[in-house]
């Protein structure tokens, strides 16, 4: 079977593969702008169907209880991705704009092969602890403590990395015995509508477990943080949205994960190799066009060599020209609209209103007319005031700082609403550290490391989200924790 043959996609909502009661709604390949095809427009009434089937599956069925059947339906889907992994990489290069070399990563490959965690976890996991006897009060008493699954799950995912994002709930929440309905950003529904494709033909999933909502109108999602009948909403996307998502589901009290924006530092100290920091910060800044919450944006660097460091980055991001994202050498491709390629050259016209200068790029390169392409940006001559300091841009856009030390330097990368990622270079492995530890941030990388695997936690401080996504934390996010104390 050919997944999408007829470039049309459809919702699943309670075991079956429907057409949406909005019609269709175009998806188009950024690199081009060409028509892909279609994707099912979900109605409000859709997305009630969604959310009764989610409920009845986990009210009526043994999904909740049976592991067993759990890991044999998520690794079926698993083998299934597997199976169909050369059309979802054509998928997600023509549909994302996400460059070939990435979806052997982070793109497609790593979070299909991520679901592993969830299904080894769910088997060895102690879903009794037995805390033995006591007798509070004066009652002897033996106590336990279960963990179950919280019930019905809103998945709200973005454009920018969906596949990851999409199993990086999917797979926790159902691994922990939730149901789940989930709503794709408009700009990106074909990757989660093969995973309802997927999951209909090749999988043994419960009518109900799963539902794939794809709609034109956030509406519908919202829908998601209102309604009593969800019992969680795990959300990942703008700051902004986040607050809304939060505010919605306070009336009903429901539980919240918000995976939001990030206005990450890379910290370069005195005592590194300040080429090859610098190098790699712009390197990281273009990948998949910046459009990454954990990308660092900020280069933070010792004031005497600021020069020389502007210099650097600006060397590497000018031979990092935006290219087609099917030839394998590509690393920037294109931002995935003309809304958000428009919305970057803003914050890149504010730059230049500020003060700011820049030592390469600063538009859309020349000799691309189609296509939601922006240049590789290096701007300089701003502190840490500026808006491109500040806001969030989710564009190749790096804006060079200059630090007057360790504290300093440390200052600004907390100076910010934020608190996502860092990154710190230094010669010194223990100052590095220092510094690491000081900063306000979910994930930090020291000296070239990486944070980002199936078992470490990610997530933010401060304005970058509530909760934490992979790991062991990530899988707990989806389980309720249940104290029973029994007279003896």
């Amino acid at each position: 079977m050919a997944l999408l043959g007829d470039r049309q996609s459809r919702l699943l909502v309670d075991g079956k593969l429907v057409t949406g009661g909005g019609g269709t709604f175009t998806t188009l390949n950024p690199a081009t702008e060409d028509v892909l095809g279609v994707a099912a427009d979900a109605s409000d009434a859709d997305m009630n169907a969604a959310i009764d089937a989610a409920r009845r599956a986990f009210d009526d069925t043994d999904w909740s209880t049976n592991v067993e059947l759990r890991v044999r339906c998520i690794r079926q889907l698993q083998r299934a991705m597997r199976d169909h992994v050369e059309e979802l990489r054509e998928l997600t290069i023509s549909e994302v704009g996400a460059p070939r070399m990435l979806t052997s990563m982070a793109q497609l490959e790593g979070p299909v092969e991520d679901l592993s965690f969830c299904t080894d976890t769910a088997e060895s996991y102690p879903w009794t602890t037995d805390l033995g006897i006591a007798a509070p009060m004066g009652i002897k008493t033996h106590r336990t403590i279960a963990r179950e699954a919280i019930g019905v799950v809103g998945a709200i995912t973005p454009w920018n990395f969906p596949h990851q994002i999409n199993l990086a709930k999917l797979g926790p929440a159902l691994a922990a015995g939730n149901t789940l309905i989930l709503k794709p950003a408009p700009d990106t529904p074909w990757a989660a509508a093969v995973l309802g494709e997927l999951i209909a033909e090749h999988t043994e999933f419960p009518a109900g477990v799963v539902n794939v909502v794809t709609s034109s109108d956030h509406g519908v999602g919202a829908r998601l943080s209102t309604d009593p009948r969800v019992d969680m909403v795990s959300f990942t996307g703008s700051t902004t949205t986040g607050r809304a998502v939060m505010s919605d589901a306070a009336a009903t009290l429901k539980k919240v994960f918000l995976e939001l924006g990030g206005k990450s530092a890379f910290l370069v100290l005195d005592d590194a190799d300040l080429a090859g920091a610098c190098s790699m910060a712009a390197f990281t800044a273009s990948m998949h066009a910046g459009q990454g919450c954990a990308i660092t944006t900020r280069l933070v660097v010792p004031r005497q060599r600021y020069d020389e460091a502007v210099e650097s980055a600006a060397a590497t991001m000018a031979g990092l020209a935006p290219g087609d994202p099917t030839d394998p050498g590509t690393i920037c491709g294109p931002v995935i609209s003309a809304r958000q390629r428009d919305r970057i050259q803003g914050y890149l016209d504010s730059a230049i209103a500020e003060g700011g200068r820049f030592a390469c790029g600063g538009g859309r390169p020349a000799g691309r007319d189609r296509g939601f392409f922006i240049e590789p940006t290096v701007i300089a001559g701003l502190d840490n005031e500026a808006t491109v300091a500040r806001e969030e841009i989710f564009g190749p856009v790096l804006t060079v700082i200059a630090h007057d030390g360790d504290d300093d330097a440390v200052r600004i990368a907390n100076d910010s609403p934020y608190g996502l990622s860092g990154t710190v270079f230094s010669g010194d492995d223990d100052r590095a550290a220092g510094v690491a530890a000081r900063l306000r941030v979910g994930t930090v990388n020291v000296n070239g490391g990486v944070w980002y695997s199936a078992d470490m936690p990610f997530g933010g401080y401060k304005q970058s989200g509530i909760g934490r996504e992979m790991g062991l934390a990530g899988f707990e996010e989806y389980l309720e924790i249940k104290a029973i104390a029994t007279a003896t």
